[in-house]
């Protein structure tokens, strides 16, 4: 075999081995740690292209790691969704690094610095890992990575806020934890196997035989991923947790993290679940419905903020609503704009919180009613941060208007308007909260208030590439929305 044919494996090497070796360097060889980590980055997301165009090429594929296939071995299988959603969590993430090289300075304290690269990487590799994986208990090892690391990017800053919000996400998501262990146990008893593909294939029998025990399993795997994902009303950690991190974490957090989760769910009820199951119990009508909520009662909340952070950390609970959505609507249009607005979300609600990072970083204001005026001395920061608000809005131009467009052609197509009516209220609410601060921050007349330190250019440049890539994502859309509908075409 080819080193090529090894890739989805060394993938996971690659970004496991530098978590292990980024507090070494930063040690003993401090200017490299940073390198070291975004060349990790790098790597694995060259060997994502390569195998997103294989796939392309000679379609789904399986990688056994150390040559053994299922049931005794662990399985690790790319397919076109499959290598979209590990291309998306590898470039967001190294994108971000770029960014929080330099603003960890001003976060972190200098000794735990080698400590968060390699919680970063620990994180980045369990997404990987769940984006990869095909096994149930792998998928269960990789979840209880990410949240661990993640409640550890958010507490390494260090102070009572952090701390406070780092322990509740940690309980919320022990709790999500154990109630997917048990889901899966109960699939385990009536299937005897862990690998996805096998266990669809027994499912259908388990079903017959066991209904109650796959309803049961069912109800936990949608409350596990949707606390995770914080999907409302399982959201309660979210707006804590993103708010009171470090910048570049509420970035990976919001834009990353809880998407992962999302397409866990949607993995196990397309590719594990059979279809006799999605029709006997209304699984996809409680997955609308709380979306639904999620994506107006995020948005109002968001209104009524005074902390930027803390807005924008409502407003993901929101966008994170859209993604449920397409799954929950089960229709192939529908769906492409759910997944069309995972990576248009995780772009632009990254970027908003660098934006917010920034202006920590040079004013040290976190209050919204504070910046009137801000873009007169902060241009760069706040055109990106208006073209971000116009993405979420979904202003023509756009990613965001792309991913809405497509979610209402798939309502209409299923005969579903009042999600048509839900997602353009939803659109009208984010105007509601968004525009105030773009109108302020440029059209005030009085000068800025409060001394402005110099915005490194490692920070701005992020920025830049964010909204080239929002704009891109919404004037050339189609090769995109195209490789979605293909690989969607393998679960319906």
């Amino acid at each position: 075999m080819g080193l090529t044919n090894h890739f989805p494996a060394l993938i996971l090497a690659i970004l496991l081995g530098i978590s292990f070796l980024s507090p070494i360097l930063f040690r003993w060889v401090r200017k490299a740690s940073a390198p070291a980590l975004l060349l990790s980055l790098f790597l694995a997301l060259v060997m994502a292209v390569y195998l997103l165009i294989q796939t392309t090429q000679v379609g789904e594929f399986s990688y056994y790691m150390g040559g053994w296939p299922p049931p005794w071995g662990i399985e690790l299988k790319i397919n076109l969704i499959r290598a979209y959603m590990l291309i998306v969590v590898l470039a967001v993430s190294l994108w971000i690094m770029v960014y929080a090289l330099k603003d960890l300075e001003h976060e972190l304290k200098t000794d735990v610095l080698g400590w968060y690269y390699t919680l970063y990487a620990l994180v980045v590799a369990s997404m990987a890992g769940m984006a990869l994986t095909n096994d149930l208990f792998n998928l269960f090892v990789l979840m209880e990575i990410c949240a661990i690391s993640a409640c550890a990017i958010i507490s390494i800053k260090e102070d009572r806020a952090c701390l406070e919000a780092s322990f509740k996400y940690l309980i919320l998501s022990a709790m999500g934890t154990g109630c997917f262990l048990l889901g899966v146990a109960m699939v385990y008893m009536v299937t005897g196997h862990m690998n996805y593909d096998l266990v669809n294939e027994y499912l259908p029998v388990a079903v017959e035989q066991y209904p109650n025990n796959m309803f049961a399993a069912s109800a936990l795997f949608i409350v596990a991923f949707g606390t995770k994902a914080a999907l409302f009303p399982l959201h309660v950690w979210l707006p804590d947790a993103h708010a009171s991190a470090p910048s570049p974490s509420s970035a990976m957090l919001s834009g990353l993290v809880i998407k992962i989760y999302a397409f866990g769910l949607f993995i196990v009820f397309y590719q594990i679940f059979p279809r006799s199951l999605l029709d006997s119990i209304p699984l996809n009508e409680i997955i609308l419905w709380l979306s639904s909520m999620g994506i107006m009662f995020g948005s109002i909340f968001a209104m009524v903020q005074v902390d930027l952070k803390k807005m924008l950390a409502y407003s993901s609970i929101g966008q994170i609503g859209y993604v449920f959505l397409g799954i929950g609507l089960d229709d192939t249009i529908a769906m492409t704009g759910g997944f069309y607005h995972l990576l248009v979300h995780a772009i632009m609600k990254s970027m908003l919180f660098m934006c917010a990072g920034v202006i920590i970083y040079t004013t040290g204001i976190r209050q919204i009613k504070q910046l009137g005026g801000i873009g007169q001395v902060l241009p760069i920061t706040m055109i990106a941060f208006t073209i971000g608000s116009a993405s979420m809005i979904g202003i023509p131009g756009t990613g965001g208007l792309i991913s809405k467009w497509y979610l209402a052609l798939g309502a209409l197509e299923i005969g579903r308007p009042i999600f048509v009516v839900i997602i353009l209220a939803s659109s009208l609410l984010n105007a509601i909260y968004y525009m105030p601060i773009i109108v302020n921050a440029f059209m005030q007349q009085e000068e800025f208030a409060y001394e402005v330190k110099a915005v490194p250019r490692q920070m701005l440049i992020p920025l830049i590439i964010g909204m080239i890539a929002i704009v891109f994502l919404g004037v050339f859309s189609r090769p995109v929305i195209v490789l979605l509908e293909n690989g969607l075409q393998l679960f319906f």
